[in-house]
């Protein structure tokens, strides 16, 4: 037994000190070397902090673009999704609510035209991105919301679409909170 026992203690305070101390440390030096240094990257709007570039926000007023919905609140400690599968009767009535807010909102959109990432909460409940297309459905409401022409928000989309990483990974996005900060600073500029 002891000829198991020495060596058995050593490994468990090997392993305790490579797990417990070694591997976090060097994470957390990795993530200080990322951008916002491990502490996400803050974006501001007239000198304050708005949100971070990877967490969603909801946005419910008709002159900012609606990002997708979330099922924790954007809340970044309890990063989940609805855990409902597509044929759940909750589920689907809370997604046919959605469609149908969504309608009212944007009068010239039609039902088939609506986005399913609009009306239904991703994965881990905190993406801030939308698709073009996503996203190009709300322009006409936004430009009339704020009383500009529909050519003027499709170039500031335009501008904010990010090309997929490495030029092929994934389809085009748009970050909602940075468009809507750009958004908000077209409208304050006037141009």
């Amino acid at each position: 037994m002891k000829t198991y026992f020495i060596p058995a203690l050593k490994l468990s305070f090997v392993l305790l000190l490579i797990c417990s101390v070694i591997y976090p440390l060097v994470v957390a030096s990795i993530g200080k070397l990322a951008p916002g240094q491990g502490d996400g990257v803050k974006l501001t709007h007239n000198g304050r902090v708005v949100g971070y570039e990877n967490i969603g926000q909801v946005f419910t007023q008709a002159p900012y673009f609606q990002g997708r919905p979330s099922a924790v609140d954007y809340n970044a400690a309890g990063s989940a999704g609805s855990n409902k599968g597509p044929a759940n009767p909750d589920y689907l009535a809370v997604v046919k609510a959605r469609v149908d807010t969504f309608l009212l909102q944007n009068p010239t959109v039609k039902r088939a035209e609506v986005p399913s990432e609009l009306v239904t909460a991703s994965g881990s409940g905190l993406d801030p991105h939308l698709s073009v297309a996503a996203v190009t459905v709300q322009i006409n409401r936004i430009a009339a919301a704020r009383n500009i022409p529909a050519t003027q928000v499709t170039d500031l989309v335009k501008q904010h679409t990010e090309a997929p990483l490495l030029g092929f990974m994934g389809p085009e996005k748009i970050n909602v909170l940075k468009l809507n900060i750009a958004l908000d600073k077209l409208i304050a500029t006037g141009k």
